[in-house]
């Protein structure tokens, strides 16, 4: 498909197509090898039946590669994903109503010279998700599938790139394809899609969404929906309550969410709220009750002010001690007249648990908004979808991998970082797809695999049956002027893996399908 559209030339003996194929190889590769140490990665690896006969190392080097990613840049990056992406996930049968859409950034080291191309993305500082500040980046934008985590679009932004307009470009680019799709679609993301600017856009599309804290309604939606008892369970731990509303124009039903979980990390860290808060109160209590008013009243109003402060303390107990001040200078005797009275006031704290059990509650609970009408998507539905959006960090979290080559963003032309980042986002094409039919054969035969502390699992990762694979080797032997290639190295797990990924692997390894 890639050499359909990136035309190759005639006089270079590797095609775009087998150039792009060798870099998600690579990647998949886990060698943790930058893109110029290609060659290196396939001294030992036999490109005759990954590619065609002819085919060796020395052809995948940086001048090759740099001359490919070149071409995918000319050609769209992100158009070139799109159709790669749409021609494998249909075949697959992957659902394509939720899309989840985040977004990421990628540290690059060194000095990036602006191209000469207008539209090449400008390499430079930005709100960094490394948190590296000091180094330069670029963003990457990626929509992939609830089903499987499959990406179906990607974009590379500049480095400076804020999610709130990258969010308000997708919604808009997204709804003439969702109104021309012939199944329901919705758009799954983050808190930076729901936004005022952005309201003309969600309401053409069928969204799922946390709600900001931000919004002034949510502060007063949760307390609402704890003061009720019409909360429904959808699993052993989580449960959900609906409100229906009309918000930035749009009817809407809000899902409060709250977990066992969730609770016990919010208990958690009001507990540790709690502690610094009142290391700060005794410090700040402990000045304070140096000052001496001119009344009893006074003091207990200063008291009362200052408790306000607190969030999560209330006080205890409370004394006044009177100091009188005599008419003259030095120790007074009993008929020395008293001009006036001073107070002075203590106070012991201790935690307040009730307004400590009301935050707990609060903050264990998020706010999922949808446009979805209730009998196209339901409400655990809802929820569900708004919880698989950790698809697409996990997608992330695979192409930030040290053992991945993002460490190979070496190349210093813009262009070429678009191109590699495209190729980045195609081995994620590659993996999950693999992941998600891998595990599909697991559950159909009713098959395990041990993991690393010699567990069954029927859901390994890729990368793991990737480990489990390793120190397999071809043994290529004369016999009588004949080549044959032998197999060596098998083991009884091995084995079973080979036989889920079908008859033509088989073939490769030398196996009965079985």
């Amino acid at each position: 498909m890639i050499d359909a559209r990136l035309v190759p030339d005639k006089q270079e003996a590797l095609t775009p197509g087998e150039a792009v194929a060798g870099m998600i190889l690579n990647g998949l590769g886990f060698s943790n090898r930058p893109l110029s140490l290609t060659p290196q990665f396939f001294a030992n690896t036999p490109l005759d039946l990954l590619l065609h006969e002819g085919v060796h190392a020395d052809l995948f080097n940086r001048f090759q590669l740099g001359r490919t990613l070149d071409e995918v840049y000319g050609y769209g990056c992100d158009l070139l994903l799109s159709d790669l992406a749409v021609a494998i996930c249909t075949p697959e049968g992957i659902d394509p109503r939720f899309n989840h859409l985040d977004t990421t950034s990628f540290s690059l080291s060194g000095a990036y010279v602006p191209e000469r191309d207008e539209q090449a993305i400008t390499i430079t500082h930005g709100y960094s998700k490394d948190h590296r500040p000091d180094v330069q980046q670029a963003v990457l934008e990626l929509r992939v599938s609830q089903d499987g985590g499959v990406p179906f679009v990607s974009k590379s932004w500049e480095g400076n790139a804020s999610d709130t307009p990258m969010f308000q470009e997708r919604a808009a680019a997204l709804m003439p394809t969702f109104q021309r799709s012939p199944t329901p679609r919705y758009l799954v993301a983050d808190a930076k899609l729901y936004n005022e600017d952005n309201a003309a856009n969600l309401q053409e599309l069928g969204l799922s969404t946390r709600i900001p804290n931000t919004r002034t309604l949510v502060s007063l939606v949760i307390p609402q929906a704890l003061r009720e008892d019409t909360w429904q369970r959808l699993a052993d731990t989580i449960r959900s309550h609906r409100i229906a509303l009309c918000h930035d124009g749009m009817a809407q039903r809000w899902l409060v969410v709250t977990s066992q979980p969730a609770l016990e990390r919010a208990a958690a860290s009001v507990n540790k709220a709690q502690q610094r808060e009142a290391e700060a109160s005794a410090k700040q209590l402990w000045h304070w009750q140096a000052t001496r008013f001119e009344t009893p009243e006074a003091a207990h109003a200063a008291l009362a002010a200052l408790a306000k402060s607190w969030r999560y303390h209330q006080v205890a107990t409370s004394c006044l001690i009177e100091h009188p001040h005599s008419a003259r200078k030095g120790r007074p005797t009993p008929p020395t007249p008293l001009t006036s009275m001073a107070w002075q006031i203590q106070a012991q704290l201790r935690p307040d648990q009730a307004r400590m059990t009301s935050r707990k509650q609060h903050d264990a609970c998020v706010v999922v908004g949808t446009n979805i009408e209730p009998s196209q998507v339901s409400d655990p539905a809802v929820i569900q979808a708004y919880q698989a959006q950790a698809q697409a960090e996990g997608g992330f979290r695979f192409l930030k991998d040290p053992l991945f080559f993002v460490s190979s963003l070496f190349v210093k032309k813009p262009c070429r970082i678009q191109g590699l980042l495209m190729v980045m986002t195609g081995a994620l094409l590659v993996y999950s797809v693999t992941q998600r039919r891998l595990r599909q054969q697991w559950a159909r035969h009713n098959e395990t695999v041990p993991t690393q502390i010699n567990q069954p699992t029927a859901r390994p990762t890729v990368r793991w049956v990737f480990q489990l694979l390793e120190g397999i080797h071809r043994v290529r032997v004369t016999v009588q002027g004949k080549v044959h290639d032998l197999i060596e190295g098998l083991n009884a797990v091995q084995i079973k893996i080979l036989r889920l990924f079908g008859d033509q692997v088989c073939r490769l390894y030398q196996i009965s399908p079985g």
